[in-house]
């Protein structure tokens, strides 16, 4: 009989509908390969015959997000933590194993593989309900955005079509007044009929504000053109149901930003995450849920890191020097803090007077925004681990420690 060893390492590729997990010994030959519904007594009953394979069992999984969500909650709640191997990581280790074909067995396998070699990857940690909570909200929220962002483009490549000078009028991104007139008002005809007057107060009726200047700049495009084009009918149609369309998401946008600014508000820090200037409640919600515990970060450098605000070197023979921005890091940790960067310029203050001076020293304006929102990363860190509120005015360091970190930073 075979003795039971000590450790075993399961790769798991996730899938939405199933799961294939795979389990290699300390020699690399597979102990276990089984496809796995993603179901909860499937998952039970395979966690029950992996755990028996050996005494402890290393855990990893390709996709960290709502696909391997329960199957990451009933780990966890069996004391097991997973670790999170990139598919880029997969895809390159892929290659040192023989054969070419790519199957969702070879795919765990590799997996299991890649962390038997390698110690490095980050531990899974599954939020808590807040910040479960705040996950599902800026998720639903970035979707809703970008359903926007699909429409507007659509309402404009027909207006442009039909009506080219009230589509270059206004910008239907950012006025809600032009949309609500695209719901009466699409043929230049109706809208020299109605008048200056009669359309001004159509608008108001319907809440516009400054509705005589929309009335004045929606005349100006009707009189530029007097040509009906083909299908002018059908487009106006079309035009007016996604002006309803985008009307009725930003309700609903409104509607989801209210939520995640009451559940970020509930979070025991965040006030202080707010205090920083640029870091309003949804993108507080997006660094909590993007950044997760940080207890798992030594220190600002490791956030920032994981931030993907710190170049690595790509140096070969001669060629040395040469920093680029890391392959694997969070894109939506950057993306909070590069935001929040760009937005504190806007105003005076430490980041805007930070980000002249980068471009006074010849850095362009992405450059600029990047590093001020890595001495941000610092600032951040430290009011976090201080527990206290942003001030513009930095504190007297004590006996020169943390100082680098104490808010002196601008942010």
């Amino acid at each position: 009989m075979n003795e039971r060893p000590s450790q075993a390492w399961c790769g798991i590729d996730a899938g939405k509908g199933h799961h294939w997990a795979a389990v290699v010994d300390e020699t690399g030959a597979t102990m276990w390969s089984k496809k796995i519904d993603n179901d909860e007594t499937a998952i039970l009953a395979a966690l029950g015959e992996v755990l028996d394979l050996a005494d402890e069992v290393r855990w990893a999984v390709d996709i960290s997000g709502t696909a391997s969500a329960l199957l990451l909650a009933l780990l966890a709640a069996h004391g097991q933590q997973a670790v999170y191997v990139p598919g880029r990581t997969v895809s390159r280790m892929a290659g040192a194993y023989r054969g070419e074909g790519k199957t969702d067995a070879r795919d765990a396998y590799v997996i299991a593989e890649t962390i038997r070699h390698r110690q490095d990857f980050a531990i899974i940690r599954v939020p808590a309900q807040l910040g479960a909570d705040l996950a599902l909200l800026t998720a639903h929220r970035s979707d809703l955005v970008a359903d926007r962002v699909r429409m507007i483009n659509r309402l404009r490549d027909v207006l442009s079509g039909a009506f080219p000078a009230l589509e270059r009028a206004f910008d239907y991104s950012a006025h809600k007044g032009a949309l609500i007139l695209l719901t009466g008002y699409q043929i230049p005809a109706d809208i020299r009929r109605r008048g200056r007057a009669r359309l001004t107060a159509w608008l108001a009726n319907r809440g516009v504000r400054s509705a005589d200047t929309v009335a004045a700049a929606a005349l100006d495009a009707a009189q530029a053109q007097y040509t009906s084009l083909p299908g002018e009918a059908v487009a106006a149609q079309i035009v007016t149901e996604l002006a309803v369309q985008i009307l009725a998401l930003d309700d609903r946008l409104k509607r989801v930003d209210r939520q995640i600014g009451e559940a970020f508000r509930t979070h025991p820090q965040a006030e202080i995450i707010e205090s920083l200037p640029g870091m309003g409640p949804i993108l507080g919600a997006e660094f909590v849920v993007a950044a997760g515990d940080l207890s798992a970060y030594a220190d600002a450098g490791h956030l920032a890191s994981a931030a993907g605000l710190v170049p690595v070197p790509r140096d070969s023979g001669r060629r040395t020097g040469n920093l680029h921005r890391p392959k694997r890091y969070s894109r939506r940790l950057r993306r909070t803090f590069y935001l929040s960067a760009q937005t504190s310029i806007i105003r005076e203050g430490p980041s805007r007077d930070f980000y002249l001076k980068k471009r006074g020293e010849g850095c362009k304006h992405v450059q600029a925004v990047i590093a001020l929102a890595r001495r941000r990363v610092s600032v951040l860190w430290a009011l976090l681990r201080d527990n206290r509120i942003f001030s513009p005015t930095p504190p007297v360091p004590q006996n020169n420690v943390g100082s680098s970190l104490s808010g002196a930073a601008p942010a």
